[in-house]
């Protein structure tokens, strides 16, 4: 399918690796014009040079930290006009207990999930609208839609996040901006790589033994592919996509199991 974003600027927040880099690589596959920004140069570096060896486009970088307000502002000075905003903060689960995670990580958590994405899209969206066309994917996780024990502070922040872009969709979608959640499950990154060991040595067992129990848990029987999602992300970016609006797409081999 032809998605008609060729000459699209796009702006994917974590884009150097996992989920985010997937987003950037299907993009630029479309003929999108892409900005990939993390906070470590040199996996930029390697990221832009491979999405542009594949799809044979150039791949911009900005080297910035989205959960931070000047960081921030540098990606949206580098694309000043974008049409594509991919949002992900790129910021490991980390367990807590409620009853002793002081108000400073609180703070941490919504400073990441909520107002990360909020200030991107609240400064992004007018100039959206003027142009009469725009596509924002928040990137979440499956995990909001039946909240994990220990992970108060990332469910709260994330589920405050929806909860603001819900209120936004129906004064945007008139002028063709439509802002979607995709909340994928256990993709195969380095970052379920990362967290699945903590799991493991938390739990005193081997990682081996953590990583199958995750997949019988999946109907899928798998860790998904990152591009799997990645391609997701495409097409909530498409002109084909300019009447889906406001939604939390769980993408997860199946795990969650209700009807909403």
């Amino acid at each position: 399918m032809e998605l008609g974003i060729t000459g699209r600027r796009a702006i994917v927040c974590g884009g150097s690796k996992g989920l985010g880099r997937a987003a950037a690589l299907a993009l630029s596959r479309e003929g999108a014009e892409v900005w990939i920004a993390a906070r470590t140069r040199e996996t930029l570096e390697t990221a832009a040079a491979e999405i542009a060896a594949e799809t044979g486009n150039g791949v911009h970088i900005v080297a910035a930290d989205v959960t931070d307000a000047g960081g921030r502002s540098s990606i949206l000075e580098a694309c000043r006009e974008p049409d594509i905003m991919v949002t992900n903060p790129g910021v490991r689960q980390v367990p807590g207990d409620f009853r002793t995670m002081p108000r400073e990580d609180w703070d941490g958590w919504f400073e990441a999930h909520f107002y990360s994405g909020l200030e991107l899209i609240r400064q992004a969206v007018p100039g959206m609208c003027d142009r009469g066309f725009g596509r924002v994917v928040n990137m979440s996780v499956s995990f909001i839609k039946f909240p994990q024990v220990n992970f108060a502070g990332s469910h709260a922040a994330r589920l405050a996040l929806a909860g603001a872009i819900a209120a936004m969709v129906r004064e945007l979608i008139p002028f063709n901006v439509t802002i979607n959640s995709v909340c994928p499950g256990l993709f195969d990154t380095e970052a379920l790589q990362i967290n699945l060991h903590g799991h493991a040595a938390r739990g005193n067992t081997t990682y081996e033994a953590i990583v199958a129990d995750r997949i019988a848990g999946c109907p899928a029987g798998r860790f998904a592919d990152p591009q799997e999602c990645g391609d997701l992300i495409a097409f909530l970016c498409s002109a084909q996509a300019g009447f889906m609006t406001g939604q939390n797409i769980v993408n997860d081999g199946g795990i969650y199991q209700g009807l909403f």
